[in-house]
């Protein structure tokens, strides 16, 4: 397989980078460590590492909402993020970070209020969402942002 044409994805279940087709995106390619779907349309809950991996590496935009379990907007946000998830499958990747357990990505990534969604695409960080969002904002947000 040509190099342009491969993507560069992180397993979010086992962290290892995989190599997939980008004509191969909507075949629910798996982790060749693994096994775990690569690309299903969930939002995946993230360490540090599979953040860190994801958010420099990876080809697909990588949207992260940076959250707290008693966060009140960000409980209500929950839902709405994991209908966005679903809608954006093969155009970008949503994952959530626990800020209470990964404090020292919290302030890495300059966050000052939850929730805050960050898209990162090619390595690099190129927009900010601040607050509860439906999901067709975080769709059109993602969708604005990512090309």
């Amino acid at each position: 397989m040509p190099v342009a044409d491969a993507l560069k994805l992180t397993c979010t279940a086992c962290g290892q980078a995989n190599r997939v087709p980008a004509s191969r995106l909507g075949d629910a390619p798996k982790c060749g460590v693994c096994g775990a779907i690569l690309v299903n349309g969930e939002v995946a809950e993230l360490d540090a590492a599979t953040h860190d991996k994801m958010t420099r590496g990876d080809s697909l935009p990588v949207l992260v909402d940076y959250w707290a379990p008693w966060c009140g907007p960000c409980r209500a946000m929950a839902p709405e993020f994991a209908k966005a998830a679903k809608v954006l499958a093969q155009e970008a990747r949503l994952g959530k970070l626990n800020t209470d357990q990964h404090q020292e990505i919290s302030a890495r990534a300059g966050i000052r209020g939850i929730p805050a969604l960050i898209l990162y695409r090619n390595g690099r960080e190129v927009a900010r969402l601040a607050g509860a969002r439906p999901a067709a904002d975080i769709v059109a947000f993602v969708r604005q942002h990512a090309r």
